[in-house]
């Protein structure tokens, strides 16, 4: 076992991650038969079956599963010396995966780039941009923007901001056709809704000290967040955005608030969320504080 490799130990915890020997082989550009062969490798190396394989599935034994813990664990702990000497040497350095929706990467992230880059020149950001969650070890993900309540014990969340939802329209679309006064008036506007989420749809407001749901019933839709927010700038109709992002159109003039007295925000918060302990890596630690400053502006 002294002689195992670590690029082999984190082979198989790449194959216990994504289940599959093709997949590793495809992320690798390397053969399946090369990947096989650092299986049987290891297994005779450690004298036991470390992996069950069938037609179509591939599942891991009692021995692999202890096997996968030490292989992250070597794995880990090499990817912190080599951060430990990276910051004596000059600073964070490495690529970092980052996992976040349309939306939060097209209004946040990308625009705090040129920043990270000025504070940290070696750290190169490799955004995963979708509105689905992902599953962060078996795609790879270092940093997940999230807004989530409830987590697993393997990952550790620090939160960087706080999201709510408003409405917002655009300066045309004001001048054309004006702004709702009272909830209720949202029925003669032309609204954007969403068609993947459409609990996005229930409208909360408070009016008179109650609390009142207008389901919006879009003129317009879509099923990317991102998109939706290009369609209210682009004067399509009203549409509910997160605060992130429609605040930060509010200040470059390109949109206005809605009905901003009768809205319910229900802000939630928004975690930058890490597998174990891969929040010590330098690389990872440097994108955690600089976007926590980031989002507290």
């Amino acid at each position: 076992m002294r002689k195992l490799q670590l690029d082999e130990l984190a082979l198989f915890a790449r194959v216990a991650e994504l289940g599959s020997l093709s997949a590793v082989a495809r992320e690798r550009d390397v053969p399946v038969s090369q990947v096989s062969r650092t299986l049987v490798r290891l297994e005779k190396a450690c004298g036991a079956r470390l992996v069950q394989r069938s037609t179509h599935s591939l599942s891991l034994t009692d021995e692999g599963h202890t096997f996968l813990a030490y292989s992250r664990r070597a794995v880990e702990t090499m990817e912190e010396l080599e951060g430990e000497f990276a910051l004596r040497s000059g600073g964070p350095s490495g690529r970092v995966r980052v996992a976040c929706s349309t939306v939060i990467a097209q209004y946040q992230l990308v625009p705090s780039l040129p920043l990270l880059a000025q504070r940290h020149p070696e750290v190169q950001v490799d955004l995963q941009v979708t509105d689905r969650l992902m599953d962060m070890a078996r795609e790879g993900i270092d940093i997940a923007i999230r807004t989530v309540t409830t987590l697993p014990e393997t990952v550790v969340a620090r939160q960087v901001g706080t999201l709510g939802r408003g409405l917002y329209a655009s300066p045309a679309y004001a001048k054309a056709h004006g702004l709702p006064a009272r909830p209720e008036e949202l029925a003669r506007h032309r609204l954007v809704t969403n068609s993947e989420v459409t609990v996005l749809n229930a409208w909360p407001f408070r009016v008179d000290g109650e609390p009142v749901v207008v389901p919006a019933r879009g003129a317009w839709f879509a099923n990317d967040t991102g998109m939706i927010a290009n369609m209210v700038v682009q004067g399509l109709g009203i549409g509910r955005l997160t605060t992130l992002v429609g605040d930060v159109l509010v200040g470059e003039g390109r949109l206005v608030p809605v009905l901003a007295e009768f809205v319910e925000l229900q802000p939630v918060p928004v975690y930058a969320v890490t597998a174990g302990t891969r929040q010590r890596l330098p690389k990872i630690k440097a994108c955690l504080d600089f976007w926590q400053e980031w989002f507290g502006r």
